[in-house]
């Protein structure tokens, strides 16, 4: 997520009252996610585990809980609790916009686009030409629709990340500042749920088709020509590169590749990184070919079983 202009170390170490090492004057462009950094961002770590992460990354701002020696050509903020933080600023860069019509004066629709009755289109959403939006679509602020696209009823584009800290006090959620962006000739079916990035975009890339009852998580990407059939979830930070076939209720975990080319059987759990053009099926998922050999020697057990019986007697 970019700021509208560039802020300095101190203005950010002011606006979130925190200590800071670095420049007065050391340039911040934006605030983002590690796995999405760019130079120029914040990056926010509270665990020891990730500290090495952070500091390595791309990021050339870390939002940390420990006064630490400052990498060469980076900046520290100094902080109790970097992930309330890191949401104070995402909420002063995107605070929430209470919304009191159902289509918001500044958003854009392109020429020759339909949008049935009860649909609510928020803030700065930008729609383009000869789409299709049924009845009871909700579109959240900052969302992007290309071309030629068609959204079933009832689907939701741009809800919050499922993404939480445990308390003792209870869950803490990381505020959502990021978009949903549908690429050309995408069709998605109805009462789907795809979810905004934190920071960055959740992406349905073009001419890939969703069928009914999909959820797709934050900062996921889906590549071009992608067909995933009903009640597959697939988590937050997930890529999906082109040409691949996700068949019914398959569960995806997050921070996993489904290479190109890739199948997956119904029913499947994806929890690692496919390999470019394979057939998967089983939980967890493996190679279809191997899985369903396995099948077929797991029935011929009890003939080999009553084979060594009848030899060793």
């Amino acid at each position: 997520m970019k700021f509208p202009e560039v802020y300095t170390l101190k203005q950010i170490a002011n606006l979130i009252s925190c200590k800071y090492i670095g420049d007065d004057n050391f340039p911040i462009y934006g605030i983002n996610e590690i796995h999405v950094v760019e130079p120029g961002d914040i990056v926010f770590v509270d665990h020891p585990k990730y500290y090495d992460k952070a500091l390595e990354s791309a990021a050339t701002v870390v939002l940390i809980n420990k006064e630490i020696e400052c990498p060469k050509g980076k900046a520290l903020l100094i902080s109790n609790d970097p992930f309330k933080d890191f949401n104070k600023l995402t909420l002063h860069f995107k605070p929430f916009k209470s919304s009191s019509v159902a289509l918001a004066t500044d958003a854009d629709i392109g020429k020759g686009t339909i949008v049935q009755p009860n649909c609510f289109i928020g803030n700065n959403v930008k729609i383009g030409k000869n789409c299709v939006i049924h009845s009871n679509v909700s579109i959240y602020d900052e969302t992007i629709i290309g071309d030629n696209v068609t959204i079933h009823a009832g689907t939701v584009l741009g809800a919050s990340a499922f993404y939480y800290k445990n308390r003792p006090e209870g869950y803490d959620q990381l505020i959502s500042g990021g978009r949903v962006i549908i690429e050309d000739n995408v069709d998605i079916g109805a009462l789907c749920t795809i979810d905004k990035g934190v920071t960055g975009d959740t992406t349905i890339g073009e001419g890939s088709k969703l069928d009914n009852q999909i959820q797709i998580g934050h900062d996921t990407v889906i590549g071009k020509k992608c067909l995933i059939a009903s009640q597959t979830g697939i988590a937050g930070c997930v890529v999906v590169e082109d040409n691949v076939t996700i068949w019914g209720q398959v569960g995806i975990k997050s921070d996993v590749t489904i290479s190109k080319g890739t199948v997956i059987f119904a029913q499947a759990g994806i929890n690692k990184t496919t390999v470019e053009g394979v057939t998967y099926f089983g939980t967890p998922a493996k190679d279809a070919r191997s899985f369903f050999k396995e099948m077929a020697y797991t029935k011929k057990i009890p003939e080999i079983l009553e084979f060594i019986k009848k030899n060793t007697n």
